[in-house]
């Protein structure tokens, strides 16, 4: 990489910092009454999440069956045959986070995954009639799929249920997170990034609680780099 192009990487914001962006802006601007109810759910799901639930390397994912927002279903056994997979678990469609983070993962994560023969699939569990409109929003180039009742993320213990104070504050407003994401429930995945290698098992895992704080693309391509370079070891010595 050219110096220039090392200068002009450096002065790009990272994922988080464009978080902090976002949540001074919510101070800035948010009734602050709502902002606290936000912050506290934030800082409840950090102070009693179940860590020891969560995926991690060496579990071992194959035959899971996922929907694709343009139609069809995906099938991860014949994804993984294809070359290593990146599932990256999300909120829903009109989450502002998710609107950072999805196109930031398509400019910064998805052409380097590429080169590398890597695939990313972006996942949530809002119905695909309703999720596609993010993938559309911002042209993204990767796939984007629905995890039916959450049956994946519940698999690799990230599903979590909004606390009472934020059931409370949604139906205030008429609305309520089942009816935005079609499934009728309160829960939701915790932001998370997978990476498997092609025998479906688990590379790199990074589970996070707070929906304000995300994975940068860094720490998944140097996981990627590490399955390819695995794989062709391995080959070789065939």
């Amino acid at each position: 990489m050219s110096q220039s192009a090392l200068t002009e990487a450096a002065a790009q914001p990272t994922l988080n910092q464009l978080f902090a962006d976002l949540h001074a802006h919510r101070v800035a601007t948010m009734d602050p009454a709502q902002l606290q109810i936000n912050i506290d759910q934030r800082r409840e799901l950090v102070e009693t999440a179940d860590s020891a639930a969560f995926v991690r390397p060496g579990d071992r994912l194959v035959g899971e069956v996922l929907l694709d927002v343009e139609g069809g279903t995906l099938h991860l056994g014949a994804l993984l045959a294809r070359g290593p997979v990146v599932l990256v678990f999300f909120r829903f469609a009109t989450c502002p986070a998710c609107n950072i983070a999805l196109p930031y993962y398509q400019r910064h994560l998805e052409p380097g995954l590429r080169a590398l023969g890597a695939q990313l699939v972006a996942v949530s569990p809002q119905v695909p009639e309703r999720l596609v409109d993010i993938k559309r929003r911002h042209d993204l180039t990767f796939t984007v799929a629905s995890d039916r009742d959450n049956a994946l993320a519940r698999r690799l213990g990230i599903v979590f249920t909004a606390n009472a104070a934020s059931q409370a504050s949604q139906l205030a407003k008429g609305t309520s997170l089942g009816e935005v994401t079609g499934t009728g429930t309160w829960e939701l995945p915790m932001p998370t990034v997978v990476v498997l290698g092609r025998d479906g098992v688990v590379r790199y895992a990074d589970v996070s609680p707070d929906w304000l704080v995300r994975t940068e693309p860094g720490p998944v391509l140097d996981a990627v780099r590490a399955v390819v370079a695995e794989d062709r070891s391995s080959r070789a010595a065939e």
